[in-house]
């Protein structure tokens, strides 16, 4: 290849780079929310991760404003004291960790579960798989306890049949037969 052959291949592969690439990244997943999300436990095997707070830039552009609307609502009505109810969440991630070291004998959530946390606008979304015999509803109510709380929502499932699974799955963590669910 004569060298203004391989010049033109090259520039010719990175235009078709430069229209493959915004495209590429439109589909990449991030938490543009900044959202805690974390694992806590490890104790129930092949439990798939969440998806969590992760999104692609265009379910961002379209979650945005809604988003910014509910975190302002709280402050304007009175019902908190920080401008958003988003601005809580790294204080209350911090207060569910020291709580969890506290609550740990009683409800067991370190021997019996593989649970994730995500916080958004003060409420703690609990994904992961338990089990069977796990107190649930002891857990949700302990860390509901937990200052600057409005609600935890309980999307803890008890490891079995792909229906049990009630929140979104992570890429790596979806099956075909996941991927094809509504």
């Amino acid at each position: 290849m004569r060298q203004s052959e391989k010049a033109r291949w090259a520039a010719s592969a990175m235009l078709a780079l430069a229209f493959i690439a915004p495209a590429r990244a439109d589909q990449d997943l991030r938490n543009w929310g900044n959202d805690p999300f974390f694992q806590i436990s490890h104790a129930v095997a092949d439990c798939p991760q969440p998806l969590g707070p992760l999104l692609t830039r265009q379910e961002w552009q379209r979650e945005e404003h809604y988003r910014a609307e509910r975190g302002n609502s709280c402050y304007i009505q009175g019902t908190c004291r920080l401008s958003s109810g988003y601005r809580y969440d790294g204080e209350i991630s911090e207060a569910v960790k020291r709580r969890l070291t506290h609550i740990a004998e009683q409800t067991q959530w370190d021997r019996k579960s593989t649970l994730w946390l995500m916080l958004q606008r003060r409420i703690i979304y609990v994904q992961g798989c338990v089990a069977a015999d796990f107190d649930r509803e002891a857990f949700v109510k302990q860390l509901a306890e937990t200052a600057d709380v409005v609600t935890v929502i309980d999307q803890m499932a008890v490891l079995g049949p792909p229906d049990a699974i009630r929140y979104p799955l992570a890429p790596a963590a979806q099956s075909p037969a996941a991927e094809a669910k509504p």
